[in-house]
């Protein structure tokens, strides 16, 4: 399957389950991990001839997704005298198609660069719409730029190697696009069995349809708010909590899509506080994320700390911060004018 995302500047196809080869008549830089080169390099090799290639191979993990790897990365690049004609390739999950974009998007003022990613998360959600960027001790991806791919390669056979945790995650992105714009994927959602799923022991054709329902949303999306101005901040559902969760364990207790789980949790308590939700809507949406073992809850230890933490959320402007709940399961809404008051009091539910 093929999907367009039809961006004026820069349009681009994203191809599920397709077979392809590369044929790229310059220098390439491959980045990946340890991990995903040991798992999957030699049949990624099959699928490509180029001019020279270059492997480069960072630290596995959130919390190596900083400026220290960017420079890193941008070093290899320079030592293998790769100029504005050449390509990097992100091989790997959200980590790898973050920094792999925004080492592109800044080596010599840009270059091209392709995602093939291998995680579910990453097919789903990191590797289309061109967000970039690394994390810092101030939060999640605060530094970045939007950088387009000009082509991504989704192939379920790279997810069949991943493990529980790892599916799960990248299952949570896509319960989150489905709570923000379509009720029927939850129905969908909920139809799927968990313990084939959980154990990668399903067909690939699962696979294939999470994907390509996911990218078709999302491209839509993405077509109509680039630079995330409105509605693209919708997909931040979730995240706004996650990012502060993510943060304050240090990227090492929870995977990106656990984080989103439990954020996508919290936001629902708050909606439910404000009366965008009912107790329905919010206890289904509970039941679907336990159903796949993912986290519902978390601990909060210094209130007035997690609630300072959102005025570095990038969805915050002059001081009012930007909250994206569930005004009914299928549509988001975007509120700014919530009371500290009646934040303090939702994050009060998970002490």
């Amino acid at each position: 399957m093929q999907i367009q995302v039809n961006l004026k500047d820069n349009p681009y196809k994203v191809f599920v389950d397709e077979p392809y080869f590369l044929e790229l008549n310059t220098k390439v830089a491959l980045l990946s991990n340890p991990k995903i080169l040991g798992l999957h390099l030699n049949s990624l090799l099959k699928r490509i001839k180029c001019e020279e290639l270059f492997i480069i191979s960072v630290k596995d993990g959130e919390e190596y997704k900083n400026l220290a790897s960017i420079e890193e990365i941008l070093n290899q690049m320079f030592n293998s005298k790769l100029d504005r004609k050449s390509l990097l390739i992100s091989f790997g999950g959200g980590v790898i198609s973050d920094m792999g974009g925004f080492a592109a998007s800044i080596y010599q003022r840009g270059i091209d660069f392709i995602n093939i990613p291998t995680t579910l998360l990453a097919c789903v959600d990191a590797a289309v719409g061109g967000k970039t960027g690394v994390n810092n001790h101030f939060g999640k991806n605060l530094i970045g730029s939007f950088y387009q791919p000009k082509a991504v390669y989704c192939q379920s056979e790279f997810l069949r190697t991943l493990n529980e945790r790892e599916l799960k995650a990248g299952l949570a992105e896509f319960i989150k696009m489905a709570i923000m714009f379509d009720e029927n994927l939850l129905d969908f959602i909920e139809d799927i069995d968990e313990t084939t799923f959980l154990n990668a022991n399903c067909k690939d054709e699962i696979f294939t349809q999470i994907i390509s329902k996911s990218v078709t949303l999302k491209a839509r999306v993405v077509e109509n708010d680039e630079k995330e101005a409105g509605l693209r901040m919708l997909l931040n559902y979730g995240h706004t909590f996650a990012h502060i969760i993510e943060n304050q364990t240090k990227y090492k207790i929870y995977l990106h899509g656990e984080a989103v789980a439990i954020g996508m949790n919290m936001a629902n308590s708050l909606a439910l506080n404000l009366g965008l939700i009912d107790e329905k809507e919010c206890k289904r949406v509970e039941n679907i994320l336990k159903k796949f073992k993912l986290p519902t809850t978390y601990k909060i230890k210094n209130l007035n700390e997690f609630y300072e933490a959102f005025f570095l959320d990038k969805k915050t402007h002059h001081q009012k911060i930007n909250f994206i709940l569930p005004h009914k399961l299928g549509q988001g809404i975007i509120k700014n004018d919530i009371s500290k008051d009646m934040i303090l009091k939702s994050l009060g539910q998970f002490q």
